[in-house]
């Protein structure tokens, strides 16, 4: 896993690719990557993974819904992982060689077609480039590193080796998040000109993951691949040399669809958070930031949360616009997964999208106040009706996100989250911490979002 020592879419998306770049998001890059080399013939491909701890265990399960997908070698520095990992594809018909040492593995398995790299951020660069080098096809978790400068050359290595790396910000391949940004947000300017956006992370405080002595990495093992004990090995996230802390494991999934829906990048952040709770991490449990966005309509403002003290709210985004507004989650049952209206003159429309079957017309009534001349404290705004979306993820969240990285990889299809995508957001979100320091607004140069 870790180095020897420290050192019906298509048209959509490419309609998305093109404004975006052309509103200056710095995605122009994006189509080299779209572009690059894709194999012919079967459908039938060999898979390596690197990480197969929890997240990369997450992945297996969705992918093995996948045909065609034959799981060839795994690789992590953890024999527990490797025996999890391993089990498992024996119980779904895969027989797999298990590697302790990437190097090793990629030596050694010459009918390889593509790689998961699902190991900690720090070492998500190192990964993803070899397997480039080896002539691999990558799929990479988020974030996309720690470090902008393993970030960029992560780009760079796809454009040298003409191989495709998808990164795993899953909800841009999520039919749900599709419909209601892609067609509803820009393609039918729904919400009319979006104002601002909210986003929040929020998890129950819990223990540092622990395992039982049976279960150990021998601190040679572990210093061998850069850790200095098995606390900071399961806990990596909470460490500076590893990760970058809640915002950047749990944030960055929201941040970068701040992007996609303001069709920018970020002019400024600012942002408060502190060590406030577990003392012993290196990283913020709390964080609290400001996005200023600016495009043809004017500027927009995002408000965004981590929190890791409490679950109240879980986990959601809001977009609200001048003539509505769209509350979702990744998972439905985490928010209302609807549409607010905010301006009654702009009804006509909503219905005829709920004609066309865009929406869904079953909502609530109307209050009298909002069509009569009743009296209504100044202080409130007449609540109008709610209008759920009519598109649910029936698949394991990750599977939709893989599915694209795959059909890119078969087929040629256009991938959702290319390299230049990935860095855009780990350049935004990696800020954030940067502000929290810093303690005052930082700018941002467009020239930071392109490699």
């Amino acid at each position: 896993m870790a180095r020897k020592k420290e050192n019906s879419r298509e048209m959509d998306r490419r309609t998305f690719l093109a404004s975006a770049a052309a509103a200056g998001t710095g995605l122009a890059m994006a189509r080299e990557s779209l572009a690059q080399e894709a194999p012919s013939g079967t459908d039938d491909l060999n898979i390596a993974m690197i990480g197969v701890g929890e997240q990369g265990r997450v992945l297996m399960e969705a992918m093995r819904l996948i045909p065609g997908l034959r799981f060839r070698a795994i690789c992590d520095i953890w024999p527990r992982s490797q025996q999890q990992a391993s089990g498992r594809l024996r119980a779904y018909g895969h027989t797999v060689n298990v590697y302790e040492d990437y190097r090793e593995m990629l030596d050694k398995e010459k009918d390889l077609d593509a790689a998961i790299v699902a190991t900690p951020d720090w070492m998500h660069a190192e990964h993803a480039i070899a397997c480039l080098d080896a002539g691999l096809h990558v799929y990479c978790e988020k974030e996309m590193s720690n470090s902008l400068e393993k970030a960029k050359e992560m780009v760079l290595a796809t454009r040298r080796t003409g191989k495709l790396m998808q990164i795993g910000h899953q909800r841009r391949s999520n039919p749900r998040y599709i419909h209601a940004i892609d067609t509803l947000i820009h393609k039918e300017s729904l919400l009319g000109r979006v104002t601002q956006a909210y986003g929040q992370w929020n998890r129950a405080k819990s223990e540092d993951l622990t395992s039982a002595k049976k279960y150990e990495i021998d601190p040679d093992t572990l210093r061998e691949y850069g850790y200095d004990s098995m606390s900071t090995f399961r806990n990596w996230r909470w460490y500076r040399k590893y990760g970058g802390g809640p915002i950047v494991d749990l944030g960055s999934h929201q941040i970068d669809i701040y992007s996609w829906v303001f069709r920018a990048n970020p002019k400024s952040v600012v942002a408060s958070g502190g060590i406030d709770f577990y003392k012993h991490h290196e990283w913020y449990d709390n964080v609290m930031t400001i996005y200023e966005y600016e495009n043809e309509l004017g500027t927009s403002r995002a408000f965004y949360q981590v929190l890791t003290t409490t679950s109240h709210g879980g986990f959601l985004e809001t977009f609200m616009g001048e003539d509505g507004t769209i509350e979702i989650s990744e998972i439905a049952e985490q928010a209302n997964a609807a549409l607010k209206e905010e301006n009654l003159d702009t009804e006509p429309k909503w219905n005829e999208l709920a004609r066309r079957g865009l929406l869904v017309k079953t909502r609530a009534p109307i209050r009298e106040t909002a069509t009569r001349n009743v009296l209504v404290d100044v202080r409130e705004t007449p609540e109008l009706g709610k209008w759920p979306l009519p598109v649910v993820l029936a698949k394991k969240a990750h599977q939709p996100h893989l599915e694209n990285f795959f059909d890119a990889v078969r087929h040629g299809k256009p991938l959702n989250c290319p390299p230049e995508i990935g860095y855009e957001t780990a350049v935004a979100v990696l800020k954030v911490n940067e502000a929290v320091e810093a303690a005052r607004k930082l700018e941002f140069k467009e020239e930071d979002f392109h490699v």
